[in-house]
């Protein structure tokens, strides 16, 4: 995941005060309303966006902040194919670290701090101020989590209609038995 995007008003916004953190009830519920769906789904393009709600606790060492939680989402992709709506469910576990912006956003910043996750296993954001903005982060962990090619029950057919080859047709496999079946073996 790269740093948060910079909005003037973002679509799906839930601010977490540093300050804050440690005197918060975890875990915490947000869940995103009709017009903060819709502003979703235009931008990660998406047919519908049904459902996105999300349950996360933080946690604060000093300037890092760890997030860790679940997202649940309903929603429908165009698919790859056809253009036809796909309905999907995610849910979704994360692992968030921010980091401050003036850190740089890595490990690298204090060679000597205690990191408990290696990079593999979390998300590594950074923040400005003294803010996060957990509907950002939740919003893009949904980006990450969908399915990138969604496919309709038809796609196979348009696709065939269309003349597009499928792996077996096209594969350096294919290409031997089309030359054998011309040497008559």
């Amino acid at each position: 995941m790269t740093a948060a995007r910079e909005f003037s008003h973002p679509e799906f916004s839930h601010i977490v005060r540093l300050d804050a953190i440690g005197r918060l009830d975890w875990p915490a519920h947000v869940e995103a309303d009709e017009t903060q769906r819709a502003a979703l789904a235009a931008r990660f393009g998406f047919a519908s966006l049904d459902l996105l709600e999300a349950d996360f606790s933080m946690d604060r060492n000093g300037a890092t902040v760890m997030a860790t939680g679940s997202i649940r989402a309903r929603l429908a992709q165009p698919c790859i194919a056809t253009g036809e709506p796909v309905a999907e469910e995610v849910r979704e576990e994360f692992t968030i670290r921010f980091l401050p912006e003036e850190s740089g956003g890595g490990a690298e910043a204090d060679p000597h701090a205690e990191i408990e996750l290696d990079a593999d296993e979390c998300d590594t954001l950074s923040y400005s101020g003294e803010r996060i903005d957990m509907g950002e982060a939740i919003a893009e962990t949904l980006a990450l989590a969908v399915n990138p090619y969604p496919r309709s029950p038809d796609a196979d057919r348009f696709l065939r209609e269309a003349g597009v080859l499928s792996e077996d047709q096209a594969g350096p496999f294919a290409a031997l038995a089309a030359l054998k079946g011309k040497l008559g073996s």
